[in-house]
Protein backbone atom coordinates (compact mmCIF):
# COMPACT_ATOMS: atom_id res chain seq x y z
CA UNK A 1 0.00 0.00 0.00
CA UNK A 2 1.35 3.37 -1.02
CA UNK A 3 0.19 6.80 0.08
CA UNK A 4 0.01 9.60 -2.50
CA UNK A 5 -0.93 13.26 -2.39
CA UNK A 6 -1.90 15.56 -5.22
CA UNK A 7 -1.89 19.29 -5.74
CA UNK A 8 -5.16 18.99 -7.66
CA UNK A 9 -3.35 18.71 -10.99
CA UNK A 10 -0.83 15.92 -10.44
CA UNK A 11 0.56 13.51 -7.89
CA UNK A 12 3.39 15.18 -5.99
CA UNK A 13 6.82 13.74 -5.21
CA UNK A 14 6.45 10.65 -7.44
CA UNK A 15 8.16 9.26 -10.54
CA UNK A 16 6.37 9.77 -13.89
CA UNK A 17 5.82 6.03 -14.32
CA UNK A 18 4.00 5.68 -10.98
CA UNK A 19 0.71 3.79 -11.28
CA UNK A 20 -1.85 4.01 -8.46
CA UNK A 21 -3.15 0.57 -7.43
CA UNK A 22 -6.10 -0.85 -5.49
CA UNK A 23 -5.54 -0.42 -1.75
CA UNK A 24 -3.34 2.67 -2.12
CA UNK A 25 -4.34 5.98 -0.52
CA UNK A 26 -4.69 9.14 -2.64
CA UNK A 27 -5.50 12.46 -0.94
CA UNK A 28 -6.68 10.58 2.16
CA UNK A 29 -9.07 8.31 0.21
CA UNK A 30 -8.63 4.54 -0.30
CA UNK A 31 -8.46 3.26 -3.88
CA UNK A 32 -11.37 0.86 -4.45
CA UNK A 33 -10.79 0.08 -8.11
CA UNK A 34 -8.87 1.12 -11.21
CA UNK A 35 -9.72 0.90 -14.89
CA UNK A 36 -7.56 1.43 -17.96
CA UNK A 37 -9.41 2.66 -21.03
CA UNK A 38 -6.43 3.49 -23.24
CA UNK A 39 -2.66 3.30 -23.13
CA UNK A 40 -2.37 6.84 -21.79
CA UNK A 41 -5.34 7.28 -19.42
CA UNK A 42 -6.64 5.33 -16.47
CA UNK A 43 -9.32 5.92 -13.84
CA UNK A 44 -8.91 5.52 -10.11
CA UNK A 45 -12.05 5.14 -7.99
CA UNK A 46 -11.65 6.39 -4.43
CA UNK A 47 -13.77 6.00 -1.30
CA UNK A 48 -14.55 9.39 0.26
CA UNK A 49 -14.84 9.74 4.07
CA UNK A 50 -18.62 10.20 3.65
CA UNK A 51 -18.78 6.79 1.83
CA UNK A 52 -19.40 8.34 -1.59
CA UNK A 53 -17.04 7.61 -4.49
CA UNK A 54 -14.68 9.98 -6.32
CA UNK A 55 -13.02 9.27 -9.67
CA UNK A 56 -9.65 10.69 -10.73
CA UNK A 57 -8.56 10.21 -14.34
CA UNK A 58 -4.79 10.09 -14.76
CA UNK A 59 -2.44 10.51 -17.68
CA UNK A 60 0.82 9.32 -16.11
CA UNK A 61 0.87 11.28 -12.82
CA UNK A 62 -1.28 14.16 -14.13
CA UNK A 63 -4.95 14.42 -13.13
CA UNK A 64 -6.80 15.12 -16.38
CA UNK A 65 -10.32 14.57 -15.02
CA UNK A 66 -12.08 14.42 -11.69
CA UNK A 67 -15.64 13.88 -10.53
CA UNK A 68 -16.91 13.23 -7.04
CA UNK A 69 -20.10 12.47 -5.15
CA UNK A 70 -21.10 9.18 -6.79
CA UNK A 71 -23.51 7.13 -4.67
CA UNK A 72 -21.57 3.92 -5.30
CA UNK A 73 -18.74 2.37 -7.27
CA UNK A 74 -21.07 1.03 -9.99
CA UNK A 75 -22.33 4.57 -10.75
CA UNK A 76 -18.77 5.91 -10.95
CA UNK A 77 -17.60 3.11 -13.26
CA UNK A 78 -20.66 3.61 -15.50
CA UNK A 79 -19.87 7.35 -15.80
CA UNK A 80 -16.26 6.51 -16.73
CA UNK A 81 -17.36 3.93 -19.31
CA UNK A 82 -19.84 6.42 -20.82
CA UNK A 83 -17.15 9.16 -21.11
CA UNK A 84 -18.94 11.40 -18.59
CA UNK A 85 -15.75 12.06 -16.63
Amino acid sequence: MAIYYSDGKKLVDVEYDTIVEVGDIVDGMRVLSTNIKSSDEYAVFLLEPNTRVTCYVFDEVFIVGKMDGFENLADAVAAWNNDEI
